[in-house]
């Protein structure tokens, strides 16, 4: 049995100096302005940063994160919170209706000065605002067996963007015979398109990579959103051919995908993770020259499903070469989702070492339940980028035992609770989830919304 199978015990965890260290993060955490959904510039502690968020100069750090002294108080002592109970309640700061939360329901809003006080006893150093990265249409997806018709694809990322979300992965370009959510049967310029015809004339390279027999209907999809306003919808792109597909369907920022497993780039991608980041200098140089930002991915970050764990400095070590090649920010993916706080804590502070904290996003998958655990960490030592699926869609092709992602409603509703800003709107972010559940016919994998479906069922049978 792989030690995978199950999360890691007390004896896997970091000493509590090796967790103490993660105070010296808290104070380079780089905060974003809740209107940054670009790359903007800015000045870190003397360091020049170019990425995805922006700092507020004005917002003091602490290093102390974590006051891990035991304090008590009189039980007496401090405001006791009611709650006003009327036809209208707020989730998050946004207006919701019964269909969510009844009259009874508390909501997750919580009195701002208390919350406050919380915040500056437990929760120093966590960013002020946090950029979500939606992956549901792309990541989540794809893992499914059943073919989803474009227009539900491209109806899913309309609600999304209306949602308030920042960033929305709209695609992929990758080869349809190893990923399930694809159809063979399809066309290019009107003429059926054979996988050996694909290897000649859109590039070839391995498995997934096989270049550019893409996803069915990427273009279509790349198409119909290409005019929405309000949200970036970057791709995921395995190589030149790809991104040239890319660039060619309308794509204006592109994604490239590394591992830190040796075993899963060679399964995943067929090719070997030094050969892989030589694929990706090509991208990120094609891409500098068209001015397209390119987002990286290294996958495997805690554990492979072939290998079992990975060491920090194989993480760090394919960080740094997206950074350095060009990589506006690196997600950081715990593809098979048995990492905990304890085990990211140490990989964190591997990357960390070699590339800028405001540089970095983590992309947690929930198989033991462990993403917001990892999240609020991540939070704790400076990371303010978040990537989820609405509606914890996902898992992962190539990685058996994999479950979804975390779910975005779920994030959402923590990061809120937090004082937290995200600038997304819950309740449009739940009619999200629940649309497309619906279309596959399953429930979702937010607890968050499955637990206000419930509250709105008793409600109505009152």
């Amino acid at each position: 049995m792989s030690s995978l199978e199950e999360p890691l015990g007390f004896d896997k965890l970091p000493s509590m100096n090796t967790i103490e260290r993660i105070q010296r993060f808290s104070s380079g955490a780089c905060r974003p302005r809740a209107d940054d959904r670009g790359m903007g510039h800015c000045w870190i502690e003397g360091r020049s940063c170019s990425s995805s968020n922006s700092c507020e100069e004005d917002y003091e750090y602490t290093r102390e994160t974590f006051p891990w002294k035991r304090q008590t108080r009189d039980p007496c002592q401090g405001n006791r919170r009611t709650m006003s109970l009327s036809s209208k309640n707020m989730v998050s700061g946004s207006s919701c209706d019964s269909r969510y939360l009844p009259d009874h329901q508390y909501s997750s809003k919580s009195n701002d000065k208390e919350k406050q006080g919380i915040a500056n006893k437990f929760l120093k150093g966590i960013p002020k605002f946090v950029k979500i990265v939606e992956v549901g249409p792309r990541d989540g997806l794809q893992n499914e067996k059943n073919i989803v018709p474009t227009d539900v694809k491209v109806e899913l990322i309309h609600r999304l963007v209306s949602s308030g979300l920042p960033v929305v992965e709209a695609t992929s370009f990758v080869s349809p015979k190893w990923v399930p959510q694809v159809d063979y049967n399809w066309e290019i310029d009107g003429e059926k398109m054979s996988e050996e015809r694909s290897q000649g004339e859109l590039g070839g390279g391995g498995l997934m990579p096989k270049a550019a027999l893409m996803l069915a209907d990427a273009r279509d999809v790349m198409e119909a959103v290409h005019g929405l306003e309000g949200s970036r919808l970057p791709v995921l792109t395995p190589n030149l051919k790809g991104f040239e597909a890319a660039v060619a369907a309308g794509a204006k920022e592109v994604a490239v995908f590394a591992s830190a497993s040796e075993s899963f780039s060679k399964s995943n991608i067929n090719c070997s993770i030094k050969e892989s980041l030589a694929r990706y200098r090509a991208v990120t140089h094609a891409a500098k020259e068209l001015s397209i930002p390119v987002r990286g991915y290294v996958s495997c970050v805690i554990g492979c499903p072939e290998e079992g764990s990975i060491s920090p400095s194989k993480v760090a070590y394919v960080a740094k070469e997206l950074h350095d090649m060009g990589c506006f920010e690196i997600s950081l993916g715990d593809t098979i989702g048995v990492g905990t706080p304890g085990t990211v804590v140490a990989m964190l502070e591997a990357v960390m070492a070699v590339v800028p904290v405001e540089k970095l996003a983590v992309h947690f998958h929930d198989t033991y339940g462990q993403s917001l655990p990892n999240i609020l960490l991540s939070l704790q030592m400076g990371i303010s980028v978040v990537d989820s699926s609405v509606a914890g869609l996902g898992g992962c092709p190539y990685a058996k035992g994999a479950s979804g992602n975390v779910a975005t409603e779920d994030v959402v509703f923590m990061l809120h609770g937090l004082g937290v800003r995200t600038n997304v709107d819950l309740v449009k972010l739940l009619s999200a989830g629940d649309f497309i559940c619906k279309q596959l016919g399953r429930p979702s994998g937010s607890k968050t919304a499955v637990a206000l479906s419930r509250v709105t069922a008793d409600a109505s049978k009152i």
